[in-house]
C-alpha cells in the first residue's frame, strides 16, 4: 500500500496558511480519490490521461510535496543529503555555502541540521543527530567538525575537518600544518622575533597541527620558542580575548600574534584596541580561516585562507558518489591547500611597511 499523509483535509481558501499541503487536500481539490492521487504521484498505471492532467495541475497549483518520511518508505530513498553541524558559526556556515553550490546539479536536495550550542558542550552530538535523520530523512550526511568519527550508521557519511583527524570515515580537511607555517613565516619575514600565539583547543587535531606549524617556523628560522608567548584561546572569542590580553600585558610583550583561527584573531584585535595598542603600528596579527568577517575587521585581517567553501563542495561530491555508487571514490582522505591572504593587520616591527 502506498504511504499517505494523515492530516485532516481542508477545503477552499482555508487551506492556505494551514501548513503542508496533504494528499487528501489534492484529492478533494481534484475531485478524485486519494489512491488516484497516489497513482499519479508514483506514475502508476490505471489513471486516465485527463484525470492525470487534472491531478498534476492541482499538485503544481497547491505546491504539494510528499513528506520525506513518506518518500523514504515508498522509494527507500529521500534524495536528500544532510549537513549536520554542532552550531551555525562562521566556519560551518561557509561549509554550508559550498555544499549548496555543489548540490545544484546533482538532483539531490540539501537539509542543514543543528541542535545549537557550543561544540565542547556537545561531545558525541554526531551519534544523536544521525540517529534522528539517517535512513528516513536523508540518504547520506556530511558531518562538519565532528568531535568523533567512529560512528556506525547505514548509509554513507563524510566528515569535514574532524576534530580527531582522518579515520575510517571519508574526510575533507585543509593543510593546517602548512597553513600555520605560512602565517608565521610571513611574520618572521617582516622582521618579528617575539611572536605570540593564541592557540586553539588542545584536544583537536587541527589546533595541534597549527601550533606545530608555529613551532616548525621558529625552528626553521633558528628562533627559540618562548613558552610564555603561547596562551590558550580554545577557538572561542571570549577565551581568545583573555589570552590575547595576557600576552599583551607581559612585561616584554610580543610584537606579533598568530591566532589559531579568525575568531581568535578578531578577539585579539579587540583586546589590542582595549589596551590602546595600534595594529599594525605596535602589533601585527595573523588569523586562520579567512571567514568573511576577517576582511571587514579594523584593520582588515591578514589571515591564512583554508578553502572552506571548497571543502563543502568536495564533501558533497564525495558523498553523492558514495550514495549512487556510480564511481569509485579514489581518495577518501582529501587535504586541500591553504594560502596566505595579506591585508593591513601586519607590518614590520614598529609599523614600517
Amino acid at each position: 500500500m502506498e504511504p499517505t499523509d494523515t492530516a485532516v483535509p481542508v477545503h477552499g481558501d482555508a487551506r492556505r496558511g494551514m501548513g503542508r499541503v496533504t494528499m487528501q487536500q489534492v484529492a478533494a481539490e481534484a475531485g478524485v480519490s486519494v489512491s488516484t492521487v497516489s497513482k499519479v504521484i508514483n506514475d502508476r498505471y490505471g489513471v486516465a490521461s485527463e484525470t492525470s492532467r487534472v491531478v498534476t495541475e492541482v499538485i503544481e497549483r497547491l505546491g504539494y510535496e510528499a513528506s520525506l518520511v513518506a518518500r523514504s518508505l515508498r522509494n527507500r530513498r529521500t534524495n536528500v543529503i544532510g549537513v549536520l553541524v554542532a552550531d551555525f558559526e562562521p566556519f560551518s556556515t561557509e561549509v554550508l555555502k559550498g555544499a549548496a553550490d555543489a548540490i545544484r546539479s546533482t538532483g539531490y536536495e540539501l537539509v542543514a541540521y543543528s541542535a545549537g550550542g557550543r561544540v565542547d558542550a556537545h561531545v558525541g552530538w554526531e551519534r544523536r543527530y544521525l540517529s534522528r535523520v539517517m535512513g528516513t530523512l536523508v540518504d547520506g550526511a556530511v558531518l562538519v567538525t565532528p568531535t568523533i568519527t567512529e560512528v556506525q550508521y547505514e548509509g554513507p557519511i563524510v566528515a569535514v575537518d574532524p576534530h580527531t583527524g582522518p579515520s575510517d570515515l571519508p574526510t575533507v580537511t585543509a593543510d593546517n600544518l602548512g597553513g600555520a607555517r605560512l602565517g608565521v613565516d610571513h611574520l618572521i619575514a617582516l622582521g618579528h622575533r617575539r611572536i605570540g600565539m593564541v592557540t586553539g583547543r588542545p584536544d583537536l587535531v587541527s589546533a595541534q597541527l597549527r601550533e606545530q606549524g608555529y613551532r616548525d617556523s621558529h625552528a626553521a628560522a633558528g628562533i627559540a620558542v618562548d613558552e610564555q608567548l603561547l596562551a590558550a584561546g580554545a577557538f572561542e572569542p571570549e577565551p581568545a580575548r583573555a589570552a590575547a590580553r595576557s600576552l599583551l600585558e607581559l612585561a616584554d610583550p610580543p610584537t606579533a600574534i598568530f591566532a589559531a583561527n579568525d575568531l581568535s584573531a578578531l578577539a585579539t584585535l579587540e583586546a589590542a584596541a582595549e589596551l590602546d595598542i595600534d595594529v599594525p603600528g605596535r602589533l601585527s596579527v595573523v588569523g586562520f580561516d579567512n571567514i568573511p568577517e576577517s576582511a571587514l575587521a579594523h584593520p582588515p585581517l591578514t589571515t591564512v585562507q583554508q578553502p572552506i567553501r571548497q571543502m563543502g563542495r568536495e564533501a558533497i561530491s564525495m558523498l553523492v558518489t558514495l550514495i549512487t555508487g556510480d564511481h569509485v571514490v579514489e581518495e577518501v582522505h582529501v587535504s586541500l591547500d591553504t594560502t596566505l591572504v595579506v591585508r593591513r593587520s601586519t607590518a614590520a616591527p614598529g609599523g614600517a611597511s
